[in-house]
């Protein structure tokens, strides 16, 4: 059990610092200035690019079942920033 909560500490800490270095849909998204339609064509987009590149993610580091969900979660929610 405690080999599994490390594992998936060590996983979000790594996830944390590679997505502190990415910007994210929102800060893009106001650096483009958008509003209205544009901004939530621009949100679904980048939100399913991020799926897509979180699950690609989770396969590449061979995670499955709650570890690829927590991941992808947490991947995906980095990517797009609040």
């Amino acid at each position: 059990m405690t080999k599994i909560l490390s594992f998936a500490l060590m996983l979000s800490l790594i996830a944390g610092a590679a997505s502190a270095q990415m910007a994210t849909c929102h800060s893009r998204a106001a650096e483009k200035n958008l509003h209205g339609a544009a901004l939530t064509s621009f949100m679904k987009k980048c939100e399913k690019d991020a799926h897509a590149s979180c699950d690609l993610s989770a396969a590449d580091k061979k995670l499955h079942g709650a570890a690829k969900t927590s991941f992808t979660k947490k991947c995906v929610n980095d990517a797009v920033g609040s």
